[in-house]
């Protein structure tokens, strides 16, 4: 088991007339990812509206801010108990046994055009075994084109503007991995959270955006970018990509400041808490949709 004790920290200036806010800033709920404890503090007295998606489990806070500072606080000890699979038993899903709830995963959305890629996609991948070694493959040729480089993107890049590109960030290399997925008929979702265990070379803790794709009626995880280690992922939130889970989407005058974001493991060897380490399993924390399970 990883337990983590996490602290993430917001600052912002708000104009007058003051800014709502919908943050997706908690960490979420699933089979194999727990939350022993957390708090969230503002430093403004405003009315917390909490709202969390049946469909996804993503944890959603609105709030309306008023003008000065506002200053937002999350705190959270978090448990992670992967699945462990050995990757040569995990097949694709044939698109006829897809769950419902998957189907959308599988389209084409605003940053992963997957639909101007098929040919491409079908050249690159649609000769190789299908299974995970085929998303392992699709991983590798992006992290072999794509070079990761700080501030070489902004809120409008796409997939297709990565690959002409050929840098970005991890939202980036997220996006065109899973515009490729999707092209060959592989279920992938963009998914944020934090990156305990990146190479500090690349700057400070920051929210981190990685794929998880959808095989042997499970959702499994791939750093697209490869810059942290995927058992140190703390899960905020999923969606069709970037545009469905940012950690805030901000209506009004507002000036942003660099969040601040702290991981700490806890080691217990006793009780089986271990670091987080690069493992040749597939890992997975969402067990996904039960009509799968049922099928």
């Amino acid at each position: 088991m990883i337990r983590i004790e996490l602290q993430v920290d917001l600052n912002y200036e708000i104009d007058a007339g003051g800014a709502d806010f919908a943050f997706n800033v908690h960490a979420a709920n699933t089979p194999n990812q727990t939350i022993s404890a957390e708090q969230l503090t503002l430093n403004q007295p405003l009315l917390q509206r909490m709202y969390t998606d049946p469909a996804t489990g993503n944890r959603y806070m609105y709030v309306h801010a008023e003008p000065g500072d506002l200053r937002l606080s999350y705190s959270a000890t978090i448990d992670l108990m992967h699945h462990f699979v050995d990757p040569a038993q995990i097949a694709e899903i044939p698109i006829r046994d897809l769950p419902p709830e998957v189907m959308g995963y599988i389209f084409p959305s605003r940053y992963c055009q997957s639909d101007r890629l098929i040919k491409l996609a079908s050249s690159e991948f649609g000769a190789l075994p299908q299974g995970y070694g085929r998303v392992l493959a699709i991983r590798d040729w992006v992290q072999q084109r794509v070079t990761f480089t700080a501030n070489s993107s902004n809120s409008n890049t796409s997939a297709v503007d990565t690959l002409i590109e050929q840098v970005g960030v991890c939202r980036d290399f997220a996006h065109l991995m899973i515009a490729l997925c999707r092209a060959v008929n592989i279920p992938a979702r963009f998914t944020t959270g934090t990156d305990y265990g990146a190479d500090p070379a690349l700057g400070p803790s920051d929210f981190h955006a990685y794929v998880e794709v959808y095989l042997g009626n499970r959702w499994y995880i791939f750093d697209a970018s490869g810059t942290g280690i995927p058992m140190g992922f703390v899960r905020f939130g999923t969606g069709r990509d970037a545009a469905d889970v940012a950690f805030a989407t901000i209506f009004g005058g507002v000036r942003t400041h660099a969040a601040v974001i702290r991981a700490l493991v806890i080691l217990d060897a006793a009780s089986g808490m271990v670091m987080p380490y690069h493992c040749p399993e597939a890992l997975s924390t969402d067990s996904g949709p039960a009509s799968a399970l049922v099928a």
